[in-house]
């Protein structure tokens, strides 16, 4: 497992130079790199944030290429798989037995939404960059929602991409 100097080492290395924006700093300072993922599932360790958006954005890059897909933007793969989760910087705290707890005190609140609001202190996003970091959950979003996401995917066909890589790097690559 990688320190968080290793992961912040890889982050600008590999995916800083593909973005429009300088974001190590900003992502350090918000404990990005030594946040977890979730509190029970896929990265709940500490650094389980970073080893997720990691492992989205290269399922999404890899996805881009083999099925060709096009962006309006060509920096979009690697801005929406790495900070789609950026709303859990400040989600889970460390609880008992080393396991973390979900924060409710937190002043933004939702998943996509919350992340797109975050970014949008680094960057512009794109209409389509918005769409895919929104409904990256897919239907795991209230039922409510489902008539909204699937007229995103029409609108957008890579935010069903998005979803995939997102189900791909939390259901394939980070199973145990």
């Amino acid at each position: 497992m990688m320190t968080e100097q290793e992961r912040i080492q890889v982050f600008t290395e590999e995916i800083e130079p593909m973005l429009p924006f300088k974001a190590a700093e900003w992502l350090a300072k918000r404990g990005f790199f030594r946040a977890p993922a979730s509190t029970k599932y896929h990265g709940n360790y500490e650094g389980g944030l970073f080893d997720h958006c990691y492992n989205v954005t290269l399922a999404l890059i890899a996805l881009t290429q083999h099925n060709k897909l096009t962006w309006k933007r060509e920096a979009s793969p690697w801005i929406i798989g790495f900070f789609h989760d950026l709303c859990k910087v400040d989600q889970y705290a460390p609880g008992e037995d080393e396991n973390y707890t979900f924060v409710k005190e937190t002043l933004l609140k939702g998943h996509g939404d919350k992340s797109v609001m975050m970014l949008s202190e680094l960057t512009t996003l794109t209409e389509e960059e918005i769409m895919c970091i929104r409904y990256h959950m897919g239907a795991f979003c209230e039922k409510e929602e489902w008539g909204d996401y699937t007229r995103a995917i029409h609108k957008y066909p890579n935010v069903l991409w998005t979803h995939m890589a997102d189900m791909l790097a939390a259901h394939v690559v980070e199973v145990d």
